[in-house]
């Protein structure tokens, strides 16, 4: 990952707005968002659940000062005509952003899993270490939620109702499904079902 903060939003659309769900992420607003001082780069991944249409956008931060600087705060404030017609329609979503505590490997995986944590079970740092000696993972980061700078009132929040929030993350990078599924084997996970696991279908890096 670039820079040292991150924000992540997840979200389910139903299948007949899953197009313009994805034109308007794709075509407007990561573009808008990383004309944003402060906002380096952008991914966004797909569940492989059966049926459901979840996403997963991970920003890359040069910090976490970015989520709360003025840049980020007018254009939230000030939401584009497609971002007032597709927030309504977001569900299960969640979103948090802040710092990142610990990275190890190198590079990007195609298959990611998102593990969000709260904040008395997040794992110690040296978890991405133990991650990254396991066959076929390229990186794992340990990043930790802002629960201030990302609950500031906005008018964009308020086009969506019962925001979800997270203390921690833990994003595991790997090669192939098999790979990260072996891997979440080293993780003090405190639910009863495995995490879904995340194909990346798009990526765009900011241009200045």
């Amino acid at each position: 990952m670039q820079g040292n903060g991150f924000l992540a939003i997840w979200s389910d659309v139903s299948a007949a707005q899953e197009t313009d769900y994805l034109h308007w992420l794709t075509r407007e607003h990561t573009q808008e968002r990383l004309g944003v001082q402060g906002f380096l780069a952008v991914r966004v991944f797909k569940a492989q659940l059966d049926g459901v249409h979840r996403f997963l956008i991970v920003y890359e931060l040069e910090d976490a000062t970015a989520l709360a600087g003025q840049p980020y705060l007018d254009r939230l404030n000030a939401p584009t005509p497609w971002s007032q017609r597709i927030m309504p329609i977001l569900q299960n979503f969640a979103r948090g952003g802040g710092r990142r505590v610990a990275s190890a490997g190198h590079g990007r995986g195609g298959v990611v899993a998102a593990l969000r944590f709260a904040a008395d079970e997040l794992p110690a740092a040296g978890v991405v270490e133990r991650l990254v000696g396991h066959d076929r993972i390229a990186a794992a980061h340990l990043l930790e939620t802002d629960r201030a700078r990302t609950g500031i009132k906005t008018s964009e929040k308020g086009l969506r109702a019962n925001d979800g929030a997270f203390d921690g993350l833990l994003l595991i990078e790997g090669l192939d499904q098999a790979a990260v599924r072996a891997a979440l084997g080293a993780v003090p996970w405190p639910a009863a079902d495995a995490p879904p696991l995340y194909t990346m279908v798009f990526a765009l890096a900011a241009s200045r």
